[in-house]
């Protein structure tokens, strides 16, 4: 048997969104202290979990959109290369380990992870063709991983951050829908519905509308956190870098942008560079 399918399958490239986990503690100052780092482990790997699992459940479900789109047709399932009951079980066993990690580490925790899940499967069942909520829940996937790092560290999230997080994961979402439609374009229908419904620039006006809103609560973020504010040109950067891209026909993919997109790629390290001397700096 072939592993390379099955790994495929799961996605793990992905794995990099639940680096959110982590954004608590490293917005917070605390990530290099002793044992933290060890601490958030667990966590990110339940989500990890958590999140193949449910990958692999939606690769079931869009097996037939999947087979008309010209580059997803070569994923494990609609090119065969993974069985339908094999996907299956393999979705069940990183439910299984997201589970038992999670309850390892509190049920706060836990709860926040059941939700994320229950939320992705009933996207994957009937959400993702409903316009506008389809998009509400990719993004809630990333708020709920920022509330699980908040409660995996004991650190409150700031409403500042919370919204931060939201919009972008807003803004991230409608790119990568928008990307779908310009690169499918009268085809778009045949691989996913929603993009059907949603009318000539309205997802173009709403990436436009949470990138700048992105903007403001990032900078009344970082306002009062002195040389952070300098952080905001790189965002603002960032932000026009993504929406360069998806305009451009490249792909609106966060995960893929972020690792194929060497100028998202140096913002990235920019950002965190600098996150890191506003707080870790040596004195």
């Amino acid at each position: 048997m072939k592993v390379t399918p099955y790994i495929l399958l799961s996605r793990p490239v992905q794995w990099l969104k639940n680096l959110i986990i982590f954004f608590p503690p490293f917005l917070g100052g605390t990530l290099f202290k002793t044992g933290v780092i060890s601490e958030g482990i667990v966590p990110f790997i339940a989500f990890g979990c958590a999140s193949s699992s449910t990958y692999v459940l939606n690769d079931i479900f869009d097996r037939t959109n999947d087979a008309n789109h010209p580059v997803k047709r070569s994923r494990p399932i609609p090119s065969g290369l993974v069985t339908i009951g094999a996907a299956y079980f393999l979705s069940s066993v990183f439910l299984f380990v997201a589970v038992m990690l999670g309850l390892t580490v509190s049920w706060p925790f836990c709860l926040l992870l059941f939700i994320y899940i229950i939320i992705q499967l009933c996207y994957t069942c009937k959400l993702k063709e409903i316009v506008i909520l389809d998009i509400f829940c990719i993004s809630a996937g990333f708020v709920l991983r920022l509330q699980a790092g908040g409660e995996a560290f004991n650190i409150v999230i700031s409403s500042w951050l919370f919204l931060s997080v939201f919009l972008l994961a807003l803004f991230l979402s409608t790119g990568k829908r928008l990307a779908e439609q310009l690169y499918l374009g009268d085809d778009a229908g045949a691989h996913r519905k929603s993009l059907l419904s949603y009318p000539p620039g309205f997802l173009a006006g709403i990436m436009y509308m949470t990138g700048g809103s992105v903007l403001v609560t990032y900078t009344m973020f970082v306002i009062s956190r002195h040389m952070l504010v300098y952080t905001v040109p790189v965002c603002c950067f960032g932000l026009m870098r993504y929406i360069y891209r998806v305009k451009s026909g490249h792909g609106g993919d966060p995960t893929e942008a972020l690792t194929k997109d060497s100028a998202l790629f140096a913002t990235g390290v920019l950002w965190t560079i600098m996150i890191w001397y506003g707080y870790y700096k040596p004195h």
